[in-house]
């Protein structure tokens, strides 16, 4: 009998988003904060709409408000730009250094 190897569910993400990482290893749903993360810093509306087609809208908009702790001022501003239903006084990683200053290292 032949062993069916199952195909792993992964975004359509161009590989230099994730330069140390192996990305036959990352698992795409464990690792979704890094990813949503990484793209909003990082990635355009080309690879924001692969972030809302693979998790889903609901779950990246839960993400940025609830579950990233740390984005610098720039990506929350591209967060807020990326989509329009979201606040930054909503988002918790707004919250949690909101008149703190952060170094540059």
């Amino acid at each position: 009998m032949r062993a069916v190897r199952k195909k792993r569910r992964q975004p359509n993400i161009d590989s230099m988003f994730f330069w140390e990482f192996d990305l036959k290893a990352i698992d795409w749903d464990k690792a979704y904060k890094t990813v949503i993360g990484r793209i909003i810093e990082r990635g355009d509306q080309q690879e924001v709409d692969e972030l809302v087609r693979f998790y889903g809208n609901e779950k990246v908009l839960n993400t940025l408000r609830n579950e990233i702790y740390f984005l610098p001022d720039y990506a929350i501003k591209r967060a807020i730009e990326f989509f329009s239903e979201l606040k930054k006084e909503q988002m918790y990683c707004y919250l949690n250094r909101k008149d703190k200053p952060y170094h540059w290292i």
